[in-house]
């Protein structure tokens, strides 16, 4: 659901939905650890300001395509932020470590694409670099609470209030569909965006990094570093460089 957050309007409330929490206390672990880092979807750059905030004196670099984000991570100028995504920026070697957070591994809808940020990714690793990423568990089933009911009130910037609701249209074959509503009663009318999230199960993201020349260094169901079991709310994955994927294999 990222189209809306070219709006600049927009990103301004993103992160007033989506608050400093125990992902991202777990990412920044993982990033002070780490000399070089690029933080796929870096969205408004939370990630990489906290860093720098706590210490982090090297490169950090947060990738997004949505310029409405990128103008609110701009107010950070010790950080490189770049507009695009994996297939338009290419980067070859030099970092540590790549990060991809907020559940940004769920737009990619299908094997192909997920082989392609893969293997972006892994050109962008040092050989002894790692790639962290999380997607919600379908065992969870978390869909079913994206309900209206379930919606969002915030405050924004200027004193309007706001609220954020979800709406999902269909599920097939993994792919979840649905709708992001913003409303405030000073609008003309609410502001709706459409999209897609795709819920993987562990077995297949690990086919697919072993595809692209992965392997799985760590792996766990939540935040606090609990193992991963049926009914996780998170698959988290902490991947290294293994061996080279073989030829045409799929």
């Amino acid at each position: 659901m990222a189209d809306a957050f070219e709006d600049p309007d927009l990103a301004a409330y993103y992160d007033l939905i989506n608050r400093w929490g125990e992902d991202d206390r777990f990412y920044l672990d993982l990033v002070l650890a780490a000399d070089a880092v690029l933080d796929v979807g870096c969205g408004t750059g939370t990630l990489l300001k906290g860093a720098r905030a706590a210490g982090h004196r090297g490169r950090l670099v947060g990738l997004d395509p949505a310029e409405g984000m990128l103008l609110q991570a701009r107010d950070a100028p010790d950080v490189e932020w770049v507009r695009g995504d994996l297939g338009t920026v290419a980067f070859d070697g030099g970092f540590d470590l790549v990060v991809m957070t907020g559940h940004v591994f769920q737009i990619f809808l299908t094997d192909d694409e997920v082989r392609a940020q893969f293997t972006a990714v892994r050109r962008a690793l040092g050989p002894d670099g790692r790639f962290a990423f999380e997607t919600r568990n379908p065992g969870a089933r978390a869909w079913e609470r994206w309900t209206p009911e379930n919606g969002t009130d915030i405050v924004g910037p200027d004193g309007e209030r706001v609220r954020v609701e979800h709406r999902v249209e269909s599920v097939v074959d993994g792919v979840v569909w649905m709708t992001e509503t913003f409303s405030c009663p000073d609008w003309p009318e609410p502001r709706v965006d459409r999209g897609a999230l795709r819920f993987m199960t562990a077995d297949r993201i690990d086919g697919l990094l072993r595809e692209t020349g992965f392997e799985v260094a760590e792996r766990y169901g939540y935040w606090d570093r609990s193992p991963l079991t049926g009914g996780s709310r998170e698959i988290i994955t902490i991947a290294r460089p293994g061996p080279p994927p073989a030829a045409g294999r799929r």
